[in-house]
């Protein structure tokens, strides 16, 4: 698609690249880095401002300025000028007198999470492992009174005692759980994943969501009313988009989410799952990547739509806490772009 419309800091990166003043400033910013245009083709979609997040202090959100500056001649078009990609709408009040726990809170899917809740109008239980991000998360809520409420509560998911300062904090009303929290694996196929590997994403993405959802069920079958998600992943609907250390955990979370529905359903509690595709997010692997599981995946993972941001996947994943989700219970929601469906 060619297009003359005003191109600013929102407008989706796709636009930027065929815009006949846009395109050549976005390939020779790519050059100065040694890649071309291709490299674009994962987040075409998203607004060019995303590129500052994405690049992890690589590029400056002045460039950005300057590039949308530049585009237009010298001038700088008003924000809503242009065709824009989606935008998060806040909606007030939607969580108002609930209290919701919110994991993985410090970065990514459960920081957008945590923070649309708050400014929603809930109170939001914090929780991460990284107490320094977490901090600095919740300093930008800790202003004024009548701010929207965040209680920020470092702590470890995989330990009991991580478990008990949660509970704690959330208090005796427990209206939501959205277990974010997660760690990937190397790419792994059975013959080289370590017991390590194993074990670690085992404790993280299955047993800490097992032991929150066993923590604060209690509090929402006494109220008669609770919503809880898991986030599970892509490769809980196939086998291939990870190892298999992140495939058999993400299907395990499944296998939670349907039980927990069938069993709780009837107490007015709903529980399900959002399957996320490529998001960006800080989330990433600690080591090399195995040789042969990558070289085994990669050609399908060239088939991934482009990426969402952590904000389109909080959309989801409170659609689901709200009362917006009802009659929803029991649902494996492929958030991904439409990768699914491939």
């Amino acid at each position: 698609m060619t297009t003359t419309a005003p191109l600013t800091a929102d407008t989706p990166i796709g636009d930027w690249v065929a815009h006949p003043d846009g395109g050549p400033l976005i390939r020779a910013l790519l050059a100065e880095a040694g890649v071309d245009e291709t490299v674009l083709a994962p987040v075409r979609l998203l607004p060019l401002r995303q590129l500052v997040a994405l690049s992890q202090g690589r590029l400056a959100g002045d460039v950005v300025d300057d590039l949308v500056r530049r585009a237009n001649h010298g001038v700088v078009p008003a924000p809503a000028a242009g065709r824009t990609g989606w935008r998060e709408r806040i909606v007030p009040g939607r969580f108002e007198g609930r209290t919701v726990v919110v994991t993985g809170a410090a970065s990514g899917i459960g920081r957008a999470t945590a923070s649309r809740i708050a400014r929603e109008g809930g109170r939001v239980v914090a929780v991460d492992v990284s107490a320094d991000r977490l901090a600095g998360f919740a300093a930008g809520f800790a202003t004024e009174a009548g701010s929207p409420e965040l209680v920020a509560v470092p702590a470890d998911i995989t330990d009991e005692g991580g478990v008990a300062r949660i509970l704690a904090a959330a208090g005796p009303r427990i209206d939501g759980l959205a277990n974010v929290a997660g760690v990937v694996d190397d790419f792994s196929p059975a013959h080289e994943v370590s017991d390590e590997l194993w074990r670690r994403v085992f404790a993280v993405n299955v047993d800490g969501t097992f032991r929150l959802i066993r923590a604060v069920v209690p509090a929402m079958l006494e109220a008669g009313s609770g919503a809880i998600v898991n986030v599970a992943s892509e490769a809980a609907l196939r086998g291939s988009a990870a190892g298999i250390a992140y495939t058999a955990s993400k299907h395990a979370v499944v296998g939670i989410t349907r039980s927990c529905a069938f069993m709780y359903g009837p107490h007015g509690i709903r529980v399900n799952a959002v399957a996320p595709g490529g998001v960006a997010t800080g989330m990433g692997m600690h080591a090399e990547p195995s040789a042969f599981g990558q070289g085994r995946v990669g050609e399908f993972l060239g088939l991934i739509p482009p990426i969402a941001t952590a904000e389109q996947l909080a959309a989801s994943i409170t659609f689901l806490l709200a009362d917006d989700g009802v009659n929803v219970n029991g649902a494996l929601l492929p958030s991904d772009g439409g990768w699914s469906v491939q």
